[in-house]
Order: structure tokens, then sequence, then C-alpha cells
């Protein structure tokens, strides 16, 4: 994608507003951590790498004002910032890696002055964003093997460049693909309650020329049994140390789905979603959000007054169902705990 989702610019963190994509392309301008918060909070910015990215920015935003003449008083400043960024979001574990890392580098720096560790905090962020850029490359290279011409592929959600610092995860297989001259077709599922799959993947993948169909959630079983779909790539959200993957909610369903109409099952992330002190998807927390994300579409009401929700943002998807797991290391197959580790250097 030629367009950034994400950078620091004149000291300040611009963000494409992906609550208003399709319909317009539109930039929020970050200069404090508050204002980032909110846009994490508020999906204004949303995918498991780009959250990361964000995160790290949102540090250098919350500590530049630091007035801290000695690193105890600092690290009460910064551990105050991370806190609080920290509570925007629960299930994504890239918004926490890159959070500790950015600690790492304060406290191992703490001999420092306060100006030169702010500089190397701003220069770090600077660092995780342009990674990210190299991972997303590497995972479609990985993946990219996988396609085949005249594949049919399905996806859910968007796990593409708006959900991350370049190329995208699972998007970013069905983009290097293209590069390669591989002719394939992609069914966008829908994604409901907000609709990741239809304003933002079809979005992301028309801009490329790359031919995609939406579909409605619930038509997946439908083409499977047509024989319409011939692989699922999907992105994550967190992973645990068995290879159990919360993704967007409906994942799950597709898996099973794909387990039984024998379709291979791909899931793509880079190193920092694998939380590998959670042993299973039983330990991953996953996020409920607002009721009205449920009964409202942009705004207008589809559902009674009083009626009960619920309303979690991710499910989990059980290791025996995924066929590998794509990274920028490589391909885990099978998906167990001990290739998980040996592929991580773990």
């Amino acid at each position: 994608m030629a367009i950034e989702t994400i950078k620091w610019e004149n000291g300040k963190v611009k963000l494409i507003d992906q609550t208003k994509l399709p319909l317009s392309l539109e930039y929020i301008i970050c200069s404090d951590v508050k204002t980032l918060w909110q846009a994490i909070k508020m999906l204004k910015v949303r995918g498991a790498p780009a959250i990361g990215i964000a995160a790290a920015f949102g540090v250098v935003l919350g500590i530049r004002n630091s007035k801290a003449k000695t690193f105890t008083q600092f690290e009460k400043d910064l551990s105050r910032v991370i806190k609080y960024l920290a509570s925007s979001r629960p299930t994504a574990v890239n918004l926490f890696w890159a959070l500790e890392r950015m600690k790492k580098v304060a406290l191992s720096h703490s001999s420092h002055s306060i100006s030169r560790i702010k500089k190397l905090l701003y220069q770090e962020s600077v660092k995780i964003l342009s990674e990210d850029k190299n991972i997303c490359r590497a995972m479609g290279h990985y993946g990219a093997g996988l396609i085949k011409d005249n594949d049919r592929v399905l996806t859910i959600c968007n796990a593409g460049a708006l959900a991350t610092g370049d190329f995208g995860t699972a998007l970013g297989v069905f983009y290097q693909a293209k590069t390669e001259g591989k002719k394939f077709k992609v069914y966008s599922s829908e994604t409901r309650p907000l609709l990741q799959g239809a304003r933002l993947t079809t979005w992301e993948l028309l801009q490329e020329g790359i031919d995609v169909t939406l579909i409605c959630d619930n038509m997946a079983a439908s083409l499977m049994e047509k024989g319409l779909i011939g692989k699922v790539f999907v992105g994550a959200d967190r992973i645990a140390a068995n290879g159990d993957t919360a993704n967007k909610i409906g994942t799950y369903s597709l898996a099973v789905l794909a387990h039984y109409h024998k379709i291979p099952f791909y899931v793509v992330a880079p190193k920092s979603s694998f939380d590998l002190k959670i042993k299973s998807g039983r330990d991953i927390p996953i996020e409920e959000r607002s009721e009205d994300e449920v009964v409202e579409i942009y705004g207008k009401r589809i559902a009674p007054i009083g009626v009960k929700v619920y309303n979690p943002a991710f499910d989990v998807t059980p290791h025996g169902l995924i066929s590998s797991i794509i990274t920028e290391k490589g391909v885990v197959k099978p998906v167990y705990k001990t290739n998980i580790r040996k592929m991580l250097g773990a």
C-alpha cells in the first residue's frame, strides 16, 4: 500500500482515521498521549502491529514534557504513561510488547541524562515502525509461496496495511503474491459488528487492483461447500505458547468450517504477536466492547431498545485447527509448542 497508516511527522503522530473509511480518507493528528489513547480505544487506529507502533509513539508523546530531574522521578512519569496506554485495549499483545520494549530502553540507560533518554525513546519508537515494515515484507514472502495461480482465498477482518506499518500480515501475503505475478481471487468476509472486512479490506485490495469479492459472514460455509474457497488466511492479535490464536470474532467459526471442508487455514502474524507466557488460548484476555457496536450501524439503531447484547471483540482458534502460522522467521508447521519456540528462537 502506498498510503501510510501511521507515522511520526513534525513532532506529532499522524494516523489514518479508520472509522471514516471507505467513504473518506481522513487523518488524525495526535499531539498528546490522551488523543492517541482515544484513537486506539475507538479503533481509529487498529490492528495488532499498528497498535503496538501507536503505543510506542504514545510513550514519546506522554513523557516528552516530563519535568523530572532524576531518573527515579522520570521512571514514575514513564510508568504512569505506560500504564495509561496499556489500559486502552486488552487483547492485542503487540500493545504490551511495544510498551515493555520502550520501558527496557529507559531502564537500560538510567545513567544517562533525562534529555538523552527521551531521545533514545523517540529513536526506539521509529525503529519499531521501521522493523515492522521489514517484518511485513518477510511474512509476505513466506506466505506468498502458499498462493498458487487461480487460487480462491478467504480472509476476515482487516490484516493489511491499515493494521500494520507497511504491507500487512494476511493481506501482505496477497500483495506479495500479486507482485510475483500470481492470479488469484480473494473473498472478504464483512466482519460484523464493525465491518472491517467490508470497509477496510475491500478498500485496500481495490486500491491495489486485487480481485476481491465481499461476502456476508454467514456465507462462508456455502462458498466452501461449493468449492469456491481453497485457502483461508487470517491475522492474529495474540498467540499462546501452544499456538492457540486470538483474532477477530468469527475467525474460530471459519477455522471450524475450513477443517470440516478440508481447507488449509493459515494464520499470519509477527513474532511480537506471540505471548509465550500464556500456555493456551483459555488464558488470553478477550475484550468486550460497547453494545452500541451491535445495535447500531453508523448511528442508526437496528435492534429493539432494551435487548441484551453480548459483544466480544475476539475469539480463540485452537491450534489443532491451524494448518500453519506464517511469521517473519518462517512457517510453523505443524502448530504446537515445541515448533513455535524453535521457530522464534525462544
